[in-house]
């Protein structure tokens, strides 16, 4: 074994975080967890990951749910892409390879919304497979170890990295290898606090010799986020509301929300109202738009939602009304979602 992964395994080995996922080599629990730790604090993840083993304790489990059911649980942890691959990849577990999950980090890069760097941790975590993990934690802690100056968001920058951690595993056990570089760079090596006087390779860093630590990792400019202007219209009747199913592709697919129109541009209220005649969530164009609460603002990573919502009353038999005492039932985006719990939490007292 190398110095560099003698050192990360034994620092690994001492001060690891006790995370359920990592007390199983059982590939479903290990790619569950993995799947719903993109884009989510481990903090935050692992409620959700005990209430899907829960829910779903196998991958026989998980399939023979509906998306429904799925999205449902999901709620909360937004890029919603992720739930619908989750289950559609059990599926394919279950159809095509008859419930045994694919051991090779080719064949499980074939799952739906499996990529590379999930892979490589199913592939090493629960088969002990050699294959480099390469996330967010490995790009800081290697581009600052070594300075190397390709942006890592850079289209050549995952193979260059993936070289740079296979050279430097060499022959460690693939998977305290792996697990050792994500926790070194979670733990450690943070995005703008680093803790160098902690690290097990410090006296070989080349950003801490020379004192560069925050110029690493090289990034390209991001992309310009688009706002956009949602307005919903929150149709109550006495025994519920109006949900509209979001068919159309997007982060929020198969999800319900309330009945919406969506602008560019700010519209003015004459404007709205007009469009929303049209559309037949209010009478008239002369109807008083009465709005609930102040404009919410929801960031995505390349978008910038503007919310507003507007308290409409309607009839008991209107297409699409959902009774509150089922509306629990129905997955939905987080903005719909904190709205009612800060908004309207009586829409969720399970009314008779």
């Amino acid at each position: 074994m190398s110095i560099f992964a003698n050192d990360i395994v034994s620092w690994y080995q001492n001060h690891k975080r006790d995370l359920p996922w990592r007390d199983t080599s059982d590939p479903y629990k290990i790619w569950l967890s993995e799947i719903i730790l993109q884009q989510t604090r481990v903090e935050q993840g692992r409620a959700y990951y005990e209430k899907f083993v829960k829910k779903f304790p196998d991958v026989y489990a998980l399939a023979n749910a509906s998306q429904n059911e799925v999205l449902n649980l999901w709620q909360g942890l937004g890029y919603y892409s992720r739930a619908r691959n989750l289950h559609q990849a059990a599926q394919q577990i279950v159809f095509e390879y008859g419930g045994r999950f694919p051991n090779t980090y080719n064949d499980i890069q074939k799952l739906k919304g499996v990529g590379p760097y999930t892979a490589a941790a199913i592939a090493s975590f629960a088969f002990n497979r050699r294959v480099p993990v390469v996330d967010g934690n490995v790009f800081r802690f290697l581009s600052r170890y070594l300075k190397v100056k390709t942006p890592i968001n850079s289209s050549k920058a995952f193979k260059e990295f993936f070289e740079l951690a296979d050279e430097l595993m060499g022959e460690a056990p693939p998977a305290d290898f792996n697990q050792a570089m994500m926790e070194v760079g979670a733990l450690i090596c943070k995005p703008n606090n680093p803790q160098c006087m902690f690290c097990p390779v410090q006296s070989r860093c080349e950003a801490y010799a020379a004192s560069e630590q925050l110029l690493y990792p090289v990034k390209n400019k991001k992309t310009k986020v688009q706002k956009r202007n949602l307005y919903y219209f929150v149709l109550e009747a006495s025994n519920g509301l109006v949900l509209k199913l979001r068919d159309k592709k997007g982060i929020w697919q198969n999800m319900y929300e309330f009945p919406v129109i969506e602008s560019e541009k700010p519209l003015k209220k004459n404007e709205l109202s007009e469009k929303a005649a049209e559309a037949g969530y209010i009478s008239d164009e002369y109807t008083p738009l009465i709005q609930i609460g102040e404009e919410r603002i929801h960031k995505l990573s390349h978008r910038e939602l503007h919310a507003r919502f507007y308290q409409v009353k309607t009839t008991v038999g209107r297409p699409g009304l959902v009774e509150f005492k089922a509306l629990k039932n129905y997955p939905l985006p987080r903005l719909i979602d904190r709205f009612i719990e800060e908004e309207k939490p009586e829409y969720y007292l399970q009314k008779e």
